[in-house]
């Protein structure tokens, strides 16, 4: 039987570009919990080769996420990607509408993590978790309450989780990602006018030290690192994959 590797959110972006570094191992199979089938038109071969399995609903359902594991085989890593990405304002929304828009990042995460780290003891091999965080886990942006706060949940569960069941085998690891190229970001400044984008352009490059967005297959080598019994000495940590954005202090005298 074939390790395999569970990735949530895995149609798109960053999620996309985890799945397909693994898959470039040409070891084991990975299964992709994707909310939106369109997601995975790109698949068509990897699922004929029966390399990448689709499992069609929301990562924080227990019955999809039960058929994550029913169709992983010898699971030995799991990837809690998918997002959701709400503005709001906590003045303007009733106090469950908040907790509900929290609650979207979060449920996924201890849906995946509880699925993987039962499967990991009742079969009693080692595993990796792999939580996709957020520099707004410790610096938030305005306007984006719900995500940071449920982004800073996700990072106390990794620390937890890995106190919890180290002792096990199992790692819980997340990465806290900087601003990173996607389709989303891509439509986002393709709608900015010449010097609003300029701006843009300006401001990640005095927020992140090397200048530029991160791309999402540096984010995937990150991921793959941790998922490898390379990092095997390596549990609770939260890695910053944000080129320097956790490490800059904004000078307010900079030109």
């Amino acid at each position: 039987m074939r390790r395999s590797v569970v990735v949530t959110g895995g149609g798109r972006g960053v999620g996309r570009a985890i799945v397909e570094r693994l898959l470039a191992d040409q070891a084991g199979s990975v299964v992709v919990v994707e909310f939106d089938p369109r997601a995975l038109d790109w698949a068509d071969e990897w699922i004929s080769d029966c390399r990448l399995v689709p499992v069609i609903g929301d990562a924080s359902d227990e019955r999809v996420v039960a058929r994550a594991v029913e169709s992983a085989g010898d699971l030995r890593g799991w990837v809690n990607n998918a997002a959701f990405f709400p503005d709001g304002w906590l003045h303007e929304l009733p106090a469950a509408e908040a907790s509900a828009r929290i609650a979207r990042n979060v449920d996924s995460v201890v849906a995946g993590c509880r699925a993987a780290i039962n499967v990991f003891l009742t079969a009693g091999v080692p595993g990796s978790i792999v939580n996709i965080s957020s520099h707004q886990a410790q610096r938030p942006v305005r306007g984006a309450f719900a995500y940071a706060t449920a982004k800073a949940a996700v990072e106390g569960l990794t620390r937890a989780l890995a106190v919890d069941y180290g002792r096990h085998g199992v790692r819980v690891n997340a990465l806290a990602l900087g601003s990173i190229a996607t389709d989303r970001s891509d439509a986002h400044l393709a709608a900015l006018d010449p010097a609003a984008r300029d701006g843009f352009e300006r401001e990640i490059s005095l927020l992140q030290p090397l200048g530029r967005l991160g791309r999402t297959g540096e984010v995937a080598e990150a991921a793959a690192f941790l998922l490898s019994d390379s990092s095997s000495f390596v549990n609770g940590a939260i890695l910053p994959v944000d080129g320097g954005r956790s490490a800059v202090g904004r000078d307010p005298e900079e030109v």
